[in-house]
């Protein structure tokens, strides 16, 4: 993952049977939601260094296990972010080392059959995003056509319409290029659920994180690239044409990288990585974003990624320095977060990236383990909030996880909940 600047139910006891690396197996009755890993790790009969395992989430206790056949190749090198349809039926994955975007069909025991790959019109895709309706993907790349990590640029937001059965069509024509213009170093892009507007973190410096650089050492900050970060802010039209909203580009602390909106598209949330901080905005009448004079709000350290529980109710925030996710209570009046009792929840291993609610039920929360080859789990309690560990969590994974994304099985029915993958 590339980011920038250097440096609901009562849980009931599981009756399965536990194997030989400390995950729970159950059958397939007791599943709520497919989980899938990106990892930089070569499955075997795959030509690039990556691959995507995908798991059961069990109901009563929130433990994964492997699905069968899994995993699968990803497609390229380096995946780093992840995201799936609405409906459950599709996975899009970015290569980041091979500038593309690997299509899955994602079956109904939770195995994923690879569809096709798209080349991307940039460089370097880092964050996924789609709206909805489940109609247009939003890609971000690192760089515009014709920069690299060798003679580094401004970014690009690419938007694909999503036809019926899940391919993808050509970018949405912006101003006569294939994708629209960005400053430097873009870190994260979200839609709000109401598909009206795109917003995109654009660090404007380099961090590395878990994805290193194609080449042996960071790229150098473009002289013409703004000294602080901001957001880029787009109304987007039904046929995904993007319009830069009034004000945009908006100031952004230091180091902005996660980016999240609350499911009512009122509040924007940002991860300020290099100084340890939330910075909150209320999304106006057309797309501008005006900061809460509540915030900024602190965190653990290194924030990287977050996301709003479906309830709108808490926020987490994946610390990449620190191994915790920092919990929040969320104003529904001006999204302010408030920072519970519990202040964090220990991951258990270094290096939380890609953080996630699952999407069947609300109750368990995911994060990919980037330093070592783990992905942690926490059960959220409804009622306050706060994240207590599953039991044999962390969990481990193949490879070197950069990312998670989840699906509801079965007749459980999906509410709202955006992965904030990230690079």
């Amino acid at each position: 993952m590339k980011l920038t600047r250097i440096g609901q139910g009562l849980l009931a006891v599981a009756a399965c049977l536990g194997l030989g690396f400390g995950i729970t197996s159950c059958s397939p009755s007791d599943t709520i939601d497919y989980l899938f890993v990106t990892s930089n790790s070569a499955a075997a009969g795959c030509s690039g260094n990556g691959e995507i395992d995908s798991y059961h989430v069990d109901s009563q206790s929130g433990a994964i296990s492997a699905v069968a056949g899994s995993p699968v190749c990803s497609q390229g090198a380096n995946p780093v972010a992840e995201v799936a349809s609405p409906n459950g039926q599709y996975l899009y994955v970015a290569n980041h080392g091979s500038n593309n975007i690997a299509e899955f069909a994602i079956g109904t025991d939770g195995q994923l059959v690879f569809a096709k790959a798209y080349t991307t019109p940039g460089a370097e895709p880092v964050s996924l995003a789609i709206n909805n309706a489940g109609t247009l993907l939003f890609v971000l790349d690192y760089y515009q056509a014709g920069f690299s990590d060798t003679t580094p640029g401004p970014g690009a937001l690419v938007v694909y319409p999503v036809n019926s059965d899940g391919s993808l069509g050509s970018p949405v024509a912006s101003g006569g290029l294939s994708y629209t213009a960005l400053q430097c170093f873009p870190g994260g892009v979200a839609v709000s659920p109401n598909g009206s507007y795109a917003f995109v973190s654009n660090t404007n410096s380099v961090v590395v994180t878990t994805s290193p650089p194609s080449t042996a050492t960071p790229p150098t900050t473009p002289a013409g690239c703004p000294a602080q970060g901001t957001i880029s802010g787009f109304s987007v039209s039904a046929s995904g044409v993007l319009t830069s909203v009034p004000g945009s580009p908006f100031a952004a602390g230091t180091t902005p990288t996660g980016i999240a909106i609350d499911q009512t598209s009122r509040f924007l949330y940002t991860t300020d990585s290099v100084q340890n901080q939330i910075i909150v905005y209320q999304i106006e009448g057309g797309g501008a974003l005006l900061p809460n004079i509540n915030g900024p709000i602190a965190t653990g350290t290194f924030p990287v990624n977050l996301v709003v529980d479906p309830r709108d109710q808490y926020l987490y925030v994946s610390n990449f320095n620190a191994s915790t996710i920092s919990e929040f209570t969320i104003s529904q009046v001006n999204g302010a977060p408030s920072a519970l009792a519990s202040s964090s929840f220990n991951t258990g291993s270094p290096g939380p990236t890609c953080i996630l609610v699952d999407p069947a039920l609300g109750r368990y929360v995911y994060a990919s383990l980037s330093q070592f080859s783990y992905v942690s789990a926490g059960e959220l309690n409804p009622n306050t909030g706060v994240l207590t560990g599953v039991q044999n969590s962390p969990y481990s994974v193949s490879g070197l996880p950069t990312c998670v994304a989840a699906v509801p099985h079965g007749n459980h029915a999906s509410q709202t909940v955006t992965s904030t993958a990230g690079q």
